[in-house]
């Protein structure tokens, strides 16, 4: 079986910025042992595979280690193949693991819609200092650990321990969060930092799930816009996850669903060859 790949960095405005997802449109489910190994061959941090149906797209995303519940930045990949490559129009519904979600084109951006997760104060877990390699001000949990620092230079300072990242304990989540290994989001206020105008920089440490820093992640912002629309006092934030690539999103809480947005840019299409 020939079946089209698409090679696209999200949350990016240029090539080799933001997070590469593979996309794959399929002419219908291949079984799960495929997928899985499809995904380990591409080895990004998510490989998206989508189905079309009756009332909008079917899509899954699989790591190469494990299919995930949701994935921001692979679903921003998805759209842009959909409306860029196959000429689909805004918006995009997606029916997933984690329900309904949409896809919009708005001010030259695809803003996505997703649930949002608040995260409730908690103690550290044992052995978090060690894998940062630094004190956090506080610590938060929704589905992750949020730790909380003092400036984005500290953020950009860490050296954490990735092998102990995976050894840390899950922890329970918060109360509407469903339960899924817990990754570290390490965050600080970005007002004024380096003459920008972001809200909240971040950096996002999920090697228990197969990506030792994951570029620019849609699923940590679920959890990360509460948290800082929260302790900013308004509800429409930029924030910017400063890993090695960056990349920038336009953030809304609206309720109990966030928005983010973000751009995208096609850095690569070609045919693999599967068992059919």
């Amino acid at each position: 079986m020939r079946l089209p790949l698409f090679l696209v960095d999200a949350f990016a405005t240029r090539p080799f910025e933001g997070n590469p997802a593979a996309v794959v449109p399929l002419p219908r489910w291949l079984p799960d042992p495929v997928l899985q190994a499809m995904a380990a061959e591409h080895n990004l941090s998510e490989t998206a595979f989508l189905v079309a149906g009756p009332e909008g797209w079917q899509l899954r995303w699989f790591t190469p280690r494990q299919e995930v519940p949701l994935c921001g930045h692979a679903t921003l990949a998805s759209a842009f193949v959909l409306a860029t490559e196959m000429g689909e129009e805004s918006p995009l519904r997606f029916h997933t693991a984690s329900g309904l979600l949409g896809v919009a084109q708005e001010e030259g951006r695809f803003v996505l819609e997703f649930p949002a997760w608040a995260p409730v104060p908690v103690a550290a877990p044992p052995g978090l200092v060690e894998a940062l390699g630094a004190t956090p001000r506080a610590v938060w949990k929704a589905r992750d650990w949020i730790c909380l620092f003092d400036s984005p230079d500290e953020v950009l300072a860490l050296r954490p321990d990735h092998a102990r990242i995976a050894a840390l304990p899950d922890g329970e989540p918060a109360p509407g969060v469903p339960p899924q290994p817990a990754r570290v989001a390490a965050t600080a206020p970005g007002a004024g930092w380096r003459g920008s105008e972001y809200d909240a920089v971040s950096r996002y440490f999920s090697a228990k799930v197969g990506a030792a820093e994951d570029p620019v992640t849609g699923a940590a912002h679920t959890q990360l816009v509460p948290f800082w629309a929260d302790r900013l006092g308004r509800e429409r934030l930029v924030c910017r996850q400063a890993s090695a690539r960056g990349g920038t999103l336009w953030c809304e809480r609206r309720g109990d669903r966030v928005r983010l947005g973000g751009h995208a840019v096609l850095y690569g299409r070609g045919e693999v060859r599967v068992p059919g």
